[in-house]
């Protein structure tokens, strides 16, 4: 639905879906199917952020960050760099 002044809405479908964890070394590891790894564009090596509240878990993946986000982040570095370089350069010699 389109065009001036309408209002578009998108259902995302959700699915519940249960899991059990393998073990992976002192750790536990969560296997996800291929159909959610190509529906989020991901693959076996990519990063994801897994953020929690305490009670349940949210695992998206980090896309790449935009040329202009590299760009402020190149030049706050150089910023920073500037201002705290030379205190830093004596912090790491002690």
């Amino acid at each position: 639905m389109s065009g001036r002044g309408s209002i578009r809405t998108m259902y995302v479908r959700r699915c519940a879906m249960r899991k059990k964890l393998t073990r992976q070394g002192n750790s536990a590891a969560l296997v996800i199917d291929r159909p959610i790894l190509e529906l989020l564009g991901m693959k076996p090596g990519s990063v994801v952020e897994v953020l929690t509240d305490g009670r349940s878990l949210l695992v998206r993946p980090v896309g790449e960050p935009s040329p202009e986000r590299r760009r402020a982040f190149q030049e706050a570095l150089e910023e920073a760099n500037q201002v705290w370089g030379d205190m830093l350069r004596r912090l790491s010699r002690r």
